[in-house]
């Protein structure tokens, strides 16, 4: 019986024209950069992961090359052709360019590694195309099709392996770990964005070799951790991290999820859960045109950290129960801890560690008790993150009763029922006092300072509690506070 993974020549051949196919979509492109270097006296070839989405047919507008020439030198040549030109990576032997719409990184053929004290590569120069894909870290990213004469080269059977759907290393999987052990997380990441098995030498030597994830450098960390959250199917990704232990390294917190029993007893443990919850999130993102069209990275860090408090919170109760009181709070602060260290933006650790924080306050609706001051203080204090936190919320539910999971959906679609109410009659989206600074200051003579900030909380929490007051009722409750507090 024939094994399915096998690939005949002629569906090898016909991957390869595909690849050259998708080039005549960038033919102006390709073809005159090519040829300007050839008249230069210098070799050109698309590379990398630019050839692995072409014979995907997903070739997009940024696009590598390698090249004989040295920067200076491809700076030289794109003078004068190129839209735009920029040197922000020379120090490692690359210089960008915009033309037609296409961003251009051209690169020097290198022979580059790690060195096994540092976080920084040695950057040498190689001297031809087969060198520079001997370095590459995988095999499906070791093709190249030379310009401009579109001759298709793999030297290491990157495409069979492609067409196979697995991951593999030109070399060993050691020396490619060594050269740069970044390339273990990216392998997690090849995984999950592109559904490529992992070759179990790769797993092997990742597993062997997790500490030396250390020597790299957070920001570059963060990167790939991102482009794996983002990925079509992050779990693969994680859990190949958390199975050989580099998880334990970069995001700690996840495998420590994997002992904990959920409080709801209807899942292997929190670890599983979570990874459930990711998924599930996932599903509710709006995709292209929506609010945040394609993967939504603050939901989706908020969905994998939502639970990382319940570790350092679990109390093993009388009569057998677990509980994780305040793990949401504790978990805030640990989520925070760790998104800066891998150096995220402050926006995206501000908003991930505010929805983790309010990730259980829908569990005091009940089956509807909250007034409306109550839903009002939700949605104030989701405030722009409330559709994620409605996402987040609902994901949260990975019971397998059916019945339960319908009554807690029928909950929340009863609290969103409430909030639409409440905003049409009341414009929720910015709650304010009935009254502003200016209007505080002239009735209570007071000029601008903090009694004016004490004054406009009050009213503010007058307006969650009551709602929209007149504006006559508004200032006798403004006087009837200054007075209480003469």
């Amino acid at each position: 019986m024939p094994d399915p993974h096998d690939r005949s020549a002629a569906e090898l051949d016909a991957a390869q024209r595909r690849a050259v196919a998708e080039l005549l979509h960038v033919s102006p492109v390709v073809d005159t950069v090519g040829k300007r270097f050839r008249a230069g006296g210098y070799e050109l070839a698309l590379v990398g992961g630019s050839v692995r989405d072409a014979l995907l047919g997903r070739l997009g507008a940024d696009l590598d090359f390698a090249t004989s020439a040295r920067p200076e030198e491809s700076l030289a040549l794109l003078e004068g052709w190129a839209q735009a030109t920029w040197d922000v990576g020379i120090a490692f032997g690359t210089v960008g360019a915009l033309r037609g719409g296409y961003r251009l990184e051209i690169t020097t053929y290198r022979s580059d590694a790690y060195d096994r004290a540092t976080r920084k590569p040695e950057v040498t120069y190689g001297h031809d195309l087969e060198g520079d894909l001997r370095r590459r870290d995988f095999t499906v990213n070791a093709m190249a099709v030379r310009l401009p004469q579109r001759e298709f080269v793999d030297l290491f059977g990157g495409l069979g392996d492609l067409a196979r759907k697995v991951l593999r290393t030109p070399g060993t999987p050691e020396e490619s770990f060594s050269d740069d052990p970044l390339r273990m997380l990216r392998a997690a990441r090849f995984a999950s964005q592109l559904g490529l098995a992992v070759e179990p030498d790769i797993v092997r030597a990742m597993a062997a070799m997790a500490q030396r994830i250390e020597i790299v450098s957070a920001e570059r960390v963060r990167g790939e951790l991102e482009k794996l959250v983002c990925a079509a199917d992050p779990r693969v990704g994680l859990t190949l991290l958390v199975d050989t232990g580099l998880a334990g390294h970069v995001l700690p917190e996840l495998p420590q999820l994997r002992l904990e029993i959920d409080e709801h007893h209807r899942h292997k443990d929190v670890y599983e859960h979570t990874l459930t919850v990711l998924e599930q999130a996932i599903t509710l993102e709006d995709g292209p045109g929506g609010p945040v069209p394609g993967p939504d990275l603050v939901l989706r860090l908020a969905a994998l950290l939502h639970d990382v408090g319940k570790p350092r919170t679990r109390r093993f109760e009388a009569g057998g129960g677990v509980s994780f009181h305040h793990h949401e709070v504790v978990g805030a602060k640990i989520a925070r801890k760790r998104l800066q260290a891998l150096r995220f933006g402050k926006d995206v650790v501000d908003d991930v560690t505010r929805l983790v924080e309010l990730h259980l306050r829908f569990h005091g609706y009940g089956t509807g008790q909250w007034t409306d001051s109550a839903v009002r203080r939700y949605v104030r204090d989701a405030g722009p993150l409330l559709d994620r936190l409605h996402k987040l919320t609902r994901a949260d539910c990975t019971t397998r009763n059916r019945r339960k999971a319908a009554e807690l959906a029928h909950t929340y679609d009863d609290l969103e029922a409430r909030i639409a109410r409440l905003s049409e009659e009341e414009g929720l989206a910015a709650i304010r006092p009935d009254l502003d600074g200016t209007q505080i200051m002239a009735l209570l003579g007071i000029p601008p300072g903090p009694l004016v900030g004490q004054a406009y909380q009050h009213l503010l929490e007058l307006r969650l509690d009551r709602g929209p007051l007149p504006t006559d009722e508004a200032e006798a409750e403004l006087l009837r506070w200054w007075s209480s507090r003469s």
